[in-house]
């Protein structure tokens, strides 16, 4: 499993996964449910892989991290 994942790219899912997270344990109703999406990206930063940019060849790790 090779990086496919940059610096920028991790930080911003973790931002994302943070804050659907804060959604799970802040928001209201039955919708707050969907905070649990926030373990995704949580998951993809800490892994520095994402599947679906596997996929679709994507990729936004440096070239010399991808060796």
């Amino acid at each position: 499993m090779k990086a496919n994942l940059g610096g920028v790219d991790r930080a911003l899912r973790v931002l994302v996964g943070l804050a659907l997270l804060a959604w799970l344990v802040l928001g209201e109703g039955a919708a707050r449910w969907w905070g649990l999406v926030g373990f995704i990206p949580l998951l993809t930063a800490l892994a520095g892989f994402c599947p679906l940019y596997r996929l679709f060849g994507l990729s936004t790790c440096p070239l010399s991290a991808r060796i």
